[in-house]
């Protein structure tokens, strides 16, 4: 597999410290508020990702973190009357709702900042004493950028040229203005933990290489994360990591690109900002996922009404295909007929396609695009007209199955109460076509219809779809 490493700017081949195993860290969110659908993003793609390196045979180690200290969350509790954990704790499960509707796995880890304050004093402490991070009079303590000659290497910018832009905001004390806090002293009425500089708490960055190191090592294979993440987030995790640990932290780099909604910047000032809850209250979970695979996951992402729809409609195709294939198991049976082994055949064939375009830097999009041409061929393959095999309507259902799976697609169940009404109706216009009730039998049809329900007579009995 080769991904595009943004550490080194090109496709390179995925070689990982241990063959046969990855360990990857995932940046979570920072857990104040409902994830928006441009969270969702880098949630669906990584989780993909995983779910393909474990299908090609890997072991994966797959860490994601909550955020739950923050400047966010400690004003978040403020405005609710209401302290930091009350809060954390809130969105957590927050999260968890969100990411199952997604059909996103839990990571192996869940780690949390604030149960990881030991490892974050740990490495504060080894930049302190090696001369990278120094402790100002105020109790924060900061990291000397222009101390790690390598920093700006991810971002691929030259630290002069970050210089230029950098300010000392008020309250800091900092020797230099690039200069990044790793530990931040506590203000009044602040939560806060002891540590050798103050009572205080982490700076964001540091969490992440303290989390990483606790549960991945000093050097892990691959780090990914939204494209927002890359400066300042992720360079200061090298920076700091290296430093500490006196050896590279990650091997690769992969970053999402951006989604706009309408064709613009999401912003809660333009008022064009959606919560992943908001649009899935409207249109379900798995358009959203669709959504975020249907692009090439660097590639940006365009949200808006008409696009969600699409993806409604292109999600009904794959369940009906699905639909076509259960009807068909329980009206079929026989082994493989000799017609049908090149049919076989050519479904391994889509298997190979799905393959290469995943290990093309994970092309989700190319992927979707077999998927749908498999679709096409088991359709006509398990069609009644063409009386299948019940062997063939296994291994068509097999490889959907195992293709859809990969990307985390196609995994709602029917609608229970919906399948008996629909089935009762068709009973019941079966049996007045039996007494010759044409009248009957023509207003349950028209019923059907209105429910948007598609009959299709065959010698296997009446099939049923919802409409595209």
């Amino acid at each position: 597999m080769k991904i595009y490493n943004t550490l080194t700017r090109q496709k390179e081949e995925l070689k990982t410290i241990t063959p046969g195993e990855i360990k990857i860290y995932a940046c979570g969110p920072t857990v104040y508020n409902y994830i928006h659908i441009g969270n969702s993003r880098p949630i669906c793609v990584f989780d993909v990702l995983r779910r393909y390196l474990e299908y090609r045979g890997m072991k994966v180690t797959y860490v994601q973190n909550f955020t739950d200290i923050d400047d966010k969350i400690i004003k978040r509790a403020n405005e609710e009357g209401t302290d930091y954990l009350t809060v954390s704790e809130k969105y957590i499960k927050e999260y968890k709702i969100d990411a199952e509707g997604l059909n996103v796995r839990e990571a192996t880890v869940h780690p949390r900042a604030t149960e990881n304050m030991d490892e974050i004093i740990s490495i504060i402490s080894a930049l302190v004493e090696k001369g990278y991070a120094y402790r100002a009079e105020n109790g924060d303590v900061y990291f000397r950028t222009n101390k790690f000659s390598e920093y700006g290497k991810l971002s691929h910018q030259p630290l002069e040229d970050l210089e230029a832009g950098a300010r000392i905001a008020l309250g800091e004390m900092k020797e230099n203005p690039m200069d990044f806090a790793v530990w931040k002293a506590a203000k009044e009425g602040e939560p806060y933990w002891e540590s050798p500089w103050s009572k205080g708490r982490p700076g964001w960055h540091i969490e992440c290489s303290a989390m990483a190191r606790r549960f991945l090592g000093e050097t892990i294979d691959l780090h990914c994360g939204g494209q927002d993440l890359i400066f300042p987030h992720h360079e200061n995790e090298i920076a700091q990591s290296e430093c500490c640990n006196g050896v590279p932290f990650a091997h690769y780099w992969m970053h999402n690109g951006y989604i706009n909604v309408d064709n613009k910047k999401m912003s809660k000032s333009l008022g064009n900002f959606f919560t992943t809850r908001d649009v899935a209250a409207k249109y379900g979970y798995e358009p959203i996922r669709y959504l975020m695979l249907s692009s090439h996951y660097r590639s940006p992402i365009n949200y808006s009404v008409d696009i969600i729809e699409q993806c409604k409609a292109s999600l009904e195709r794959l369940y009906n295909c699905r639909s076509n294939i259960r009807f068909m198991l329980g009206s079929v049976q026989g082994d493989i007929k000799e017609n049908e082994k090149a049919v076989v055949e050519r479904f391994d064939s889509y298997r190979e396609r799905f393959i290469a375009v995943m290990d093309d830097d994970l092309n989700t999009s190319d992927a979707i695009s077999v998927i749908f041409e498999l679709v096409r061929e088991i359709n006509t393959a398990v069609s009644a007209a063409n009386n299948p095999s019940l062997a063939l309507v296994k291994a068509a259902e097999d490889i959907f199955t195992e293709l859809t799976g990969v990307l985390g697609l196609v995994y709602t169940e029917e609608n229970k109460s919906l399948d008996e009404e629909v089935e009762k109706l068709i009973a019941d216009r079966a049996e007045a076509r039996k007494n010759k009730d044409w009248a009957t039998a023509d207003k349950i049809r028209d019923t059907l219809k209105e429910m948007n329900i598609v009959l299709e007579d065959t010698p296997q009995g009446v099939k049923w779809h919802v409409a595209e």
